[in-house]
């Protein structure tokens, strides 16, 4: 049974190379514009794994992260934040909000299917 993952990323083009990726991996993909709309895609469904962005119009990763964490479905669910956010403070906000990892855009495909793999074995 193919494992699903969320990506949510307010740039379509971010999305579908993360999906690219994911697809020919054989995962399935959902997808969500920001979180707010990530946690419509949820809606109780099954996911093995979250990739969010940082930054985003209407609900930002953090602000996700924190309310997908308040879901029990979804407490021990990883979520990976993919972005352009390398400081260590934007790190710690994750990390706090309870984000699993984080990897940098431009981000190399096979190390993100590595993390991936490792996250959803």
């Amino acid at each position: 049974m193919p494992k699903t993952v969320l990506i949510v990323d307010d740039s379509a083009t971010m999305r579908r190379m993360v999906a690219d990726v994911l697809d020919r991996a054989g995962f399935t993909v959902l997808e969500g514009l920001n979180g707010a709309d990530a946690l419509k895609q949820l809606d109780g469904r099954t996911v093995q794994l979250v990739i969010t962005d940082f930054n985003m119009p209407v609900m930002g990763g953090v602000a996700l992260v924190k309310q997908i964490r308040a879901l029990p479905a979804y407490r021990f669910t990883p979520i990976l934040m993919l972005t352009t956010e390398a400081s260590d403070e934007r790190k710690g906000e994750g990390r706090a909000a309870g984000a699993t990892g984080w990897v940098v855009k431009p981000f190399d495909p096979a190390r993100l299917l590595q993390v991936v793999n490792r996250l959803v074995p």
